[in-house]
């Protein structure tokens, strides 16, 4: 089986500036899962794989699932547990998942998908799901439709040497990941935004792999050039970042 990518790792550097500055997720996304899902998320044996600090993990619990959290990186899992005590936190990843078969009602991916291998995380995730159970998969992709939001984008992927930036994510756009799952997936595409500092905005971005992994004076030069560009259009510090949460669902 494939192990875990070592980018994918680079997070636990950054787990408590993952857990202060990454959007959450807005409310309609979770209506559109019970909807697509078939089934309400009160009292659902739920899976979050590659949890995170638990960003989903946390509204997923609100909306009354039963949420066992799958984590690959110890830094990560370490965050997700001080803020979550009650969840149980299993380290593992997707193209493994260390759960019974036949144990769960819904496993999400909020983020993760793409550090997976399908050929093995797909046949795994449908072990562990129940007869009728359903697969979540789901990206915040940065709206490139807003015109800051495009131009930033150009800086980052000119930057980081890559053209992800183009869809105003330097970690990987969910775009793609979306376009390429068969078409048994049943597809939402959710428009929210945050209002954040321009600071929470900066410290967002930094959190990302594409950034975690290089050198980190770079990565300061850039931010502080960034700021600058933000100061020209959001004279009063504060940020309007624009989202598309790209959703798939598959059912068993």
């Amino acid at each position: 089986m494939s192990a875990t990518p070592p980018r994918a790792l680079s997070f636990d550097s950054a787990a408590a500036q993952y857990a202060a500055n990454r959007p959450g997720y807005p409310p309609a996304l979770l209506d559109a899962v019970e909807e697509l899902a078939g089934r309400p998320l009160p009292g659902a044996r739920t899976v979050d794989v590659g949890a995170g600090t638990g960003i989903a993990t946390r509204l997923l619990l609100a909306r009354g699932a039963r949420v066992t959290a799958v984590e690959p990186g110890p830094g990560m899992a370490a965050e997700l547990h001080r803020s979550l005590p009650s969840v149980p936190v299993v380290r593992g990843d997707g193209n493994r998942l260390p759960l019974a078969t036949a144990s769960a009602d819904l496993i999400t991916y909020a983020q993760s998908w793409h550090w997976t291998d399908p050929s093995h995380s797909l046949p795994e995730a449908l072990r562990v799901l129940r007869p009728g159970g359903s697969l979540a998969l789901w990206w915040n992709v940065s709206d490139a439709s807003v015109g800051w939001i495009a131009e930033q984008g150009i800086r980052l992927g000119r930057h980081l040497g890559i053209d992800d930036g183009a869809h105003g994510t330097p970690g990987g756009s969910g775009s793609r990941n979306v376009e390429t799952l068969s078409g048994d997936f049943a597809r939402r595409l959710l428009p929210w935004s945050r209002t954040v500092p321009v600071d929470t905005h900066l410290a967002n971005l930094a959190t990302h792999s594409a950034f975690l992994v290089r050198d980190g004076e770079s990565t300061r030069r850039f931010l502080d050039e960034e700021r600058g560009h933000l100061a020209a259009v959001f004279s009063d510090g504060t940020v309007e970042e624009r989202y598309v949460v790209e959703l798939a669902v598959l059912t068993g």
